[in-house]
């Protein structure tokens, strides 16, 4: 399994970014898929959850501000981030997990500074 993450940048407050997740070796429209966010300073977080079917959960923190999507076509998942705000600064990982293991991507750079 190996999943790919992309979309990283510095931006300013206000702005927006969208990450990408390429996933390969699953079938990937059979597996939930998540975000997770994590600084030197906090417990890695999780950010948002897509499902097989579609359904969506985030955490409270980015409620109307983050969008996950997923296209199967692609076998890739997307994070939307509107309206970021400096503590939204973090590496972002892209997870899925099965009976055989946790994967996880090597992370994407999210800088939110002016």
């Amino acid at each position: 399994v190996q999943l790919v993450e992309s979309g990283g940048a510095l931006v300013q407050p206000g702005g927006s970014l969208r990450l990408s997740c390429a996933a390969s070796g699953i079938v990937f429209s059979t597996y939930t898929m998540h975000w997770y966010r994590q600084t030197p300073v906090k417990e890695r977080e999780l950010v948002a959850t897509i499902t097989s079917g579609g359904s969506t959960n985030y955490a409270d923190s980015v409620k109307g501000r983050f969008t996950i999507s997923r296209d199967n076509s692609k076998n890739t998942v997307f994070l939307q981030m509107n309206s970021l705000k400096p503590e939204d600064t973090a590496v972002y990982y892209c997870n899925t997990r099965d009976w055989y293991g946790d994967y996880w991507g090597q992370g994407t750079q999210v800088t939110v500074s002016s």
